[in-house]
């Protein structure tokens, strides 16, 4: 449900009375969140003022195809608090009578959630032990801690959803295709199963100078393997500008794993631990196109989910880097040519629609000191929204894309395309340095890819 300011401050009143603290003030929307929203308060408690976060839903129907709700989230945080996690202290959960959908509010938490700020931290090797000791907590907390609404994942069944939303999704990917079928025909054995928080990342982490001092954003949380954990967080996309450190940007998976394996007192396995790198690339991919999906439905009509939909590319551009390992090496070695975009376009006459783009995105620059908090970040979503259409309308990809046969992607799936193919493992290293190429030309593994292919 779409609220105002105003009609949120009204209803957390009434929440934070329940929870025996005073008039909430100051309230304002925090930046980020690819899902859920977040608005930082303070309230009078016996006589000084302490700061608190809501974490909202941005509509109930949002929270319809959700395993469980903020209820029950609230109740694993709770739990992992008491494990000795360093986990946010919930203080009370929205009521039907507040007026203001679905969340709680929790307890604000020292530190930085920038994943930017924390990887230029000094002592990083000290941040990724704690994260590593904070990961192996969670893992320790037994299905009778938590409500028994939390799943357990079966990971068939967790492929076939993935491949219904490729289906829905258009399944014209054929990367994510590729993906797809190797998680099929590679799924490991079930794992002894435990608490598993499902979004363990830079970004859903807070920090200081050589101190973790947050764990975010629970609503993924269920059971299934602890290697999924471990992997997600070492994803390219969530090492930001350090793709040179592998495990959450902060240093080697050879120390990341030590320190885990110290505090849980187990063995990591390196096969499942690249099965679930794969998985969670292909799951996020989805996740990513998704976004685009929320918006045309109305369900969300934030900019930033359209944007967000693009970064499909990113996770396309990861997992061919994942995958190829499994090409044959004379493919592997083979380089690609150089895109055609690279060649200069100088237009004449009438601007174009890439000039356009470029007008408009230097003009809201200009009103960027005159913005602040969620309106300056979405600000530069828009910004980013006109460099995609700025780089996509002078971009030889989209003549390129034509060439590819509309069933590749089921060629893919049905096995009678793999990356044996002398040509396939080419055009899709093609096809995936254009895509990033187009929608996020800085992100750091295009450059490595780059230096790897061409």
């Amino acid at each position: 449900m779409a609220a105002t300011p105003e009609e949120l401050n009204a209803g957390l009143t009434r929440a934070m009375e329940r929870a025996g603290l005073g008039v909430p003030e100051g309230l304002h929307r925090l930046t980020g969140g690819a899902t859920m929203e977040s608005w930082r308060f303070s309230c009078a408690n016996d006589g000084r003022r302490d700061e608190f976060v809501l974490r909202r839903a941005p509509s109930l129907a949002f929270m319809e195809d959700r395993p469980y709700g903020h209820d029950v989230e609230a109740a694993v945080i709770r739990a992992a608090k008491a494990a000795g996690v360093t986990a946010p202290e919930v203080v009370v959960e929205l009521e039907p009578e507040d007026e203001i959908g679905s969340g709680f509010v929790m307890r604000a938490l020292p530190g930085t959630p920038n994943p930017r700020e924390i990887l230029e931290f000094d002592g990083a090797d000290a941040l990724l032990g704690q994260a590593a000791r904070d990961l192996a907590r969670i893992h320790s907390i037994k299905r009778g801690d938590v409500p028994d609404a939390v799943p357990v994942m079966d990971y068939r069944a967790a492929i076939a959803d993935l491949r219904q939303q490729f289906e829905e999704a258009g399944g014209d990917r054929p990367i994510i295709a590729l993906g797809l079928k190797w998680m099929e025909d590679n799924c490991p054995d079930p794992a002894h199963p435990v608490l598993v928080h499902g979004d363990y990342r830079m970004g859903n982490l807070l920090a200081e100078p050589g101190r973790l001092t947050g764990v975010l954003d629970w609503e993924l949380a269920h059971f299934g393997d602890r290697h999924e954990d471990l992997a997600f967080g070492c994803m390219a996309v969530w090492r930001f500008a350090r793709y040179d450190r592998p495990a959450l940007g902060l240093g080697s998976l050879e120390d990341y794993f030590a320190a885990y394996e110290a505090e849980a007192g187990v063995t990591v396995d390196r096969e499942r631990f690249r099965y679930w790198l794969i998985h969670r690339t292909v799951w996020w991919a989805l996740g990513c196109l998704k976004m685009a999906q929320h918006w045309r439905s109305g369900q969300d009509r934030m900019l930033e989910r359209v944007v967000i939909s693009r970064r499909t590319s990113e996770q396309e551009l990861d997992l061919l880097m994942l995958l190829e390992e499994d090409a044959p090496l004379k493919l592997r070695r083979a380089q690609v040519g150089d895109s055609l975009t690279d060649q200069p376009f100088e237009p004449k006459g009438e601007a174009t629609a890439s000039e356009i783009a470029v007008a408009v995105s230097e003009w809201l620059a200009s009103m960027k000191d005159q913005m602040k908090g969620h309106d300056r970040f979405q600000l530069a979503v828009a910004r980013n929204a006109l460099g995609i259409i700025e780089r996509e309308t002078s971009s030889a990809y989209l003549n390129r894309v034509a060439d590819y046969p509309e069933d590749l992607s089921f060629a893919i799936l049905s096995g009678s395309r793999d990356l044996s193919d002398k040509y396939l493992l080419s055009d899709l290293r093609f096809m995936a340095l254009e895509c990033v190429r187009t929608d996020s030309p800085k992100y750091p593994a295009l450059a490595v890819a780059r230096e790897r292919w061409l």
